[in-house]
């Protein structure tokens, strides 16, 4: 890749304070990237900017100066140089569908939309490969790899819209991330244009490449290194078989307990997810999934490969959850009835919608051990809140996605909302885990990252940020908060540089 500039040597303070972007005329703004984009890729009228005003996270909302919709590398070059000559920050921005804030605007600033970059260049059948824009939508690419029997693995609930350049920077997972890994590991390649406008690669096509592994921190850095503009994905062959085991259980303690015996038996299955009854209750009144309403929790436990490998791991695990206590298991009999049971726990999210005017879906992550815990932990917020809560998890790596149901009409639901989910992420640290497995950090749980990392560690995020972005404009005040901003939201709980709860295992 391209040589890196150097990182500056102040302090997070005063890279925060050589952050804050200049004042601009937008006007001259306008002027100026109308000079480097077509009349068709630009937006300014405030009616059609009200579209970009926050991301999927709608409890944030900004209003930007302009939206930039490129269709070529060389227009996100050259906005980004005329934005970097300007002083005048940038946010990157996929399909809109992010859950943390990541993509919301800068008042002062230009959204880049990279929608409009929607071209699968390439499927390489021989390679296992495809190389696609970031625009391409998630399931798009393997629609387009089917043909040959492959697929992508990475398959987050919102796979349908969600595309593959904010999947790079959320790190996305998805009901078979257990099994085939979240998106770091399914990318071979990532291609991107700095704040400057300096193009690079990082990675490579080739089973490894030299230097530093900057493709992992290119992956999950949501939108504050660079913009991608080009993506290489593996692709896997499509297994032979794929069946769905579907267990009920009448405690939530016995359901999380199956999980670490599932795990601990050495199976990996595709899929490892667990949902509490409320929202079973919730999703089938929606999808029809037949579930088992009387359930106090359900394991969705999938099977791939060969037949006989399936037919085994099935076996293994019906005895594992018969052991742990299951009240019913069930294992589809097709492919109809397995698309059916993932229908369900696919259609968590808007089921919610159904039942609440809004939902604020967190995403925590903790041991497999601690599940049961956290359960009836949330379980006492809820009273405690006097809110509701749907819980779904991806069980088999301890990620959590609970939705808090609330009203925004009325302020006081709003900021009971809010507390609860600051309670969820501060306990998922407590328990020995993080505060976010696959949706990021943006501007929602920044203040809980001075719960997670000592001042050292955040001052070592911001020079890997400076090393990309000296000037501090890409999509700037998101994921890593400054010291000052800890030391005055009082949430630093370390001393000395030392960890909370030092003595707890940590992912």
């Amino acid at each position: 890749m391209s040589a890196l500039p150097q990182a500056h040597a102040e302090t997070a303070h005063t890279r925060s304070a050589a952050a804050a972007p200049a004042a601009i005329s937008p006007a001259v703004l306008i002027a100026e990237l109308s000079r480097v984009l077509p009349a068709d890729c630009l937006i300014t009228d405030s009616g059609r900017l009200r579209a970009y005003e926050c991301d999927g996270l709608m409890l944030m909302r900004e209003m930007p100066l302009a939206v930039a919709l490129p269709t070529t590398e060389a227009q996100v070059v050259a906005v980004l140089r005329t934005c970097h000559r300007l002083g005048v920050p940038v946010v990157p921005r996929g399909a809109g569908t992010g859950l943390s804030g990541g993509a919301t605007p800068h008042k002062q600033g230009v959204v880049l939309s990279t929608a409009r970059m929607n071209r699968i260049v390439s499927v390489d059948r021989l390679a296992q490969q495809a190389v696609v824009q970031p625009g391409v939508r998630n399931l798009a690419v393997s629609e387009a790899a089917a043909p040959h029997g492959l697929y992508y693995a990475p398959d987050p609930s919102s796979q349908i819209a969600c595309s593959i350049g904010g999947n790079v920077a959320e790190n996305s997972g998805g009901v078979h991330c257990l099994k085939y890994g979240l998106t770091v590991h399914n990318v071979l390649r990532v291609r991107m244009v700095s704040m400057a406008g300096d193009v690079m690669e990082v990675g490579s096509a080739a089973p490894d490449s030299p230097g530093y592994d900057l493709l992992a921190v290119t992956i999950g850095s949501e939108g504050l290194l660079g913009v991608v503009t080009e993506v290489t994905v593996k692709l896997v062959p499509r297994p032979r078989v794929a069946r769905c085991v579907l267990a009920a259980f009448d405690d939530v303690r016995r359901a999380g307990q199956a999980v670490a015996d599932i795990i601990a038996a050495g199976i990996i299955p595709a899929g490892l997810e667990m949902m509490d009854q409320a929202t079973t209750v919730a999703v089938e009144a929606f999808v029809h999934a037949g579930y088992p309403l009387d359930a106090a929790a359900i394991l969705l436990c999938e099977a791939d490969g060969t037949a006989e490998e399936v037919e085994d791991e099935i076996a293994r695990v019906r005895a594992l959850l018969d052991a742990a206590g299951a009240t019913e298991v069930r294992v589809s009999d097709g492919e109809a009835e397995r698309l059916r049971f993932w229908a369900g726990r696919k259609a968590a999210f808007p089921a919610a919608g159904r039942i609440s005017p809004d939902y604020y879906c967190m995403d925590g992550t903790i041991p497999r051990r601690k599940l049961a815990d956290m359960l009836e932990a949330m379980n006492a917020m809820s009273d405690k809140y006097g809110l509701r809560c749907l819980n779904v998890f991806h069980a088999g790596d301890g990620n959590l996605h609970p939705l808090i149901l609330f009203d925004s009409n009325d302020a006081d639901s709003l900021h009971r909302a809010e507390a609860f989910g600051v309670e969820i992420l501060e306990l998922s640290v407590a328990l020995g885990g993080t505060i976010t497995g696959e949706h990021g950090v943006g501007l929602e749980k920044i203040n809980q990252m001075c719960v997670q990392f000592a001042p050292g560690e955040l001052d070592m995020f911001h020079r890997v940020k400076a090393a990309f972005d000296p000037a501090g404009l890409m999509n700037p005040g998101k994921a890593v908060p400054t010291l000052h901003r800890c030391a005055e939201m009082g949430g630093m709980h370390v001393h000395h540089g030392e960890l909370p709860h030092p003595d707890l295992p940590r992912f």
